[in-house]
C-alpha cells in the first residue's frame, strides 16, 4: 500500500524538494553564465595598447643594441613578442608620422607632408591639422564597441575641429605639438599647454613630469576600462626635440648618457608600469602591445641618442632616420621571442587593427598601408606586403627600397625618378657603400616602380591625382590656460 506524507512531514519533503531543484538550477544558470561570460572573453577583441615615443633612435633600447641605456621592461617585452627590424615611421619628421598612422597613409596623401605657412612639421596656431573627414585607428576601433583614448603628444593640429576628441578619441590628456615648441625670440607662440580633452589645464606644462603624468593617466585608463575593449594611445613626449630631455627627479642624472639617458630610462619604467597594471587587472593575456618611436634620434651636440647599426640621423630619409624599433606583444597570439625582418610601416597599423576587430575599411578610400595580422602570427612569413617602399621627405620623393636594396632618387622634370645612389641594406644598413655602379639594372628597375608607385602621389610641387585635403581653418587662435571657447 502506498503512503501519501500527511501534514507538516509533506509539507517539509516539498520544500527540501523544491530547494534542492533551486538549487541545481542556480548551478545550472550560474554555469551557462559563466561560459556565456568565458565565451564573451574569448570571442572579444583584443584591447590594444600603442606606446610611440618621440624622437627615440632605432640603437637606444638594449634589445635593439644600447649599452648605455638600462631598458630591463622594453627588453623583457620583447623576448616575450615580435621585434620588427624593418619597420618604418613613413617620415622622418613628427607631423607626417603621426599622420601615417592615424590613416594608415603616406602622408603626401593627406596633405600633411609639408603645409604653408609651418613646413614639414605644424607649429603652433596653426590654421592646419588632420582633416576631419579623414577616418583615423580611433574611430575605425571606437566603431567595433572600443572605449579609445589619447594619452601625449598630438601634433596633427591644436585648433578645436582638429583636436583628438574630434578625430574617434573619447578623451585626450597631453600637449598639442612637440615639447621644443615653447615662446621663444621671434616665435610669439603660447606657453605649451597641457589639454585635457578640450581645455588647457596647465601652462606652461612641467616637462620633467609628463612622462610620469602621462603614465598615471594611463594606467587609471586601463584600471577604469578593464572589462575592454579599449585603445590605449600614448604618444610619449621623449626623448623629445629639446637639445636636453626632461625627466622626473627620480630618473634626472641617474643614467650613464645624461639627459637623454634619462629620458630614455623613465620610459622604461613607463612601459613597466603600464604593462604590471594589465597583469595585475588580468587582462594582460588579452591585449595586444605596440612599442615603436615616431622617426628616429636627430643628430644632437653632443651626440646623445643612436640609431646604431643604421646610418644616418633623424628628420631625413636616411636608415636612421626613418627606421624605427617596433615590438609588438600579444599573448598566445604573437609568438613570443621572434624576429622579422620584412619591410612594414606606420601606414600597416590601421588595416591591421581594422582585421582584427573585424571592420570593413571603405574601399573606395584610398589607403597605402597593409594587414600584416599574419605576419605577427608567423613571423616566418617573411615577405613584406611593399613591392616598393617610397621615403618621402617635406614633399619630396628622396629614396625607395625593394627587398634589401635602397636607391636614393632625384625627380626629373617629366616626374621620372632617377637613381643616384644604392645601398645593399641586408649587408650595408649603415649606408656606407655605394653599389650603383655594380648593380645598375636593379636601380633603373626599382627607380620605374617608384615612378609608376608615386604617380598617384606625385613629388614636390608636381602634385598627384590621389593627394587629398588637409584640414584647414581660417581664424586659428592660441590654446590659452582657462579661455577656450565652447566650439570653433
Amino acid at each position: 500500500m502506498h503512503l501519501r506524507a500527511q501534514g507538516p512531514f509533506r509539507n517539509q519533503k516539498r520544500s527540501v524538494l523544491y530547494r534542492v531543484v533551486r538549487g541545481a538550477a542556480l548551478t545550472v544558470l550560474l554555469m551557462v553564465a559563466g561560459l556565456q561570460g568565458l565565451n564573451a572573453a574569448e570571442d572579444m577583441p583584443p584591447n590594444i595598447v600603442f606606446i610611440l615615443c618621440d624622437n627615440l633612435g632605432y640603437g637606444d633600447t638594449g634589445c635593439y643594441g644600447s649599452s648605455q641605456h638600462r631598458t630591463p621592461h622594453i627588453d623583457q617585452l620583447a623576448a616575450e613578442g615580435l621585434r620588427l627590424t624593418s619597420f618604418y615611421s613613413a617620415s622622418g619628421v613628427c607631423t607626417p608620422s603621426r599622420a601615417a598612422l592615424m590613416t594608415g597613409c603616406y602622408p603626401r596623401r593627406v596633405g600633411l607632408d609639408w603645409t604653408d605657412p609651418d613646413g614639414h612639421v605644424l607649429r603652433p596656431v596653426s590654421p592646419n591639422g588632420l582633416h576631419p573627414d579623414e577616418v583615423t585607428i580611433a574611430e575605425v576601433l571606437k566603431s567595433a564597441g572600443y572605449a579609445t583614448t589619447c594619452i601625449g603628444k598630438w601634433h596633427l593640429g591644436d585648433q578645436l575641429s582638429f583636436l583628438p576628441t574630434r578625430q574617434g578619441f573619447d578623451s585626450w590628456f597631453g600637449i598639442p605639438y612637440s615639447d621644443d615648441m615653447t615662446p621663444r625670440p621671434g616665435r610669439n607662440w603660447p606657453a605649451l599647454p597641457l589639454m585635457r580633452n578640450d581645455r588647457v589645464v596647465e601652462a606652461p606644462v612641467d616637462r620633467d613630469l609628463l612622462t610620469r603624468k602621462y603614465t598615471d593617466a594611463a594606467c587609471r585608463f586601463i584600471e577604469q576600462n578593464s572589462d575592454g575593449p579599449f585603445f590605449l594611445y600614448i604618444p610619449h613626449a621623449m626623448p623629445g626635440s629639446t637639445r636636453e630631455p626632461f625627466a622626473s627627479e627620480d630618473f634626472r642624472g641617474k643614467s650613464a648618457n645624461g639627459a637623454y639617458g634619462d629620458s630614455v630610462e623613465e620610459l622604461d619604467w613607463s612601459t613597466g608600469q603600464i604593462l604590471d597594471t594589465l597583469k595585475r587587472r588580468g587582462i594582460d593575456d588579452r591585449t595586444l602591445v605596440v612599442w615603436t618611436s615616431d622617426n628616429g634620434a636627430p643628430r644632437r651636440n653632443p651626440v646623445q641618442g643612436s640609431n646604431a647599426p643604421l646610418g644616418g640621423w633623424g628628420y631625413s630619409v636616411a636608415e636612421g632616420g626613418m627606421r624605427v624599433p617596433c615590438i609588438i606583444r600579444w599573448p598566445d597570439v604573437v609568438p613570443a621571442g621572434t624576429v622579422s625582418d620584412a619591410v612594414t610601416s606606420m601606414m600597416d597599423w590601421l588595416p591591421t587593427f581594422a582585421s582584427i576587430c573585424e571592420r570593413q575599411l571603405d574601399p573606395n578610400r584610398r589607403r597605402d598601408g597593409f594587414d600584416i595580422a599574419a605576419l605577427l602570427k608567423d613571423p616566418r612569413h617573411t615577405e613584406s606586403p611593399y613591392d616598393v617602399f617610397l621615403y618621402y621627405h617635406r614633399n619630396e620623393l628622396q629614396a625607395a627600397r625593394s627587398g634589401k636594396w635602397k636607391v636614393y632618387l632625384t625627380i626629373s622634370a617629366s616626374s621620372e625618378a632617377v637613381p643616384q645612389r644604392m645601398y645593399d641594406l641586408d649587408a650595408d644598413p649603415g649606408e656606407s657603400s655605394d653599389v650603383l655602379q655594380s648593380q645598375p639594372d636593379i636601380a633603373a628597375s626599382i627607380a620605374a616602380a617608384a615612378t609608376a608607385k608615386a604617380a598617384d602621389l606625385g613629388s614636390g610641387e608636381q602634385r598627384g591625382p590621389g593627394i587629398r585635403t588637409v584640414g584647414r581653418v581660417d581664424q586659428p587662435g592660441p590654446r590659452v590656460l582657462d579661455s577656450e571657447p565652447a566650439d570653433q
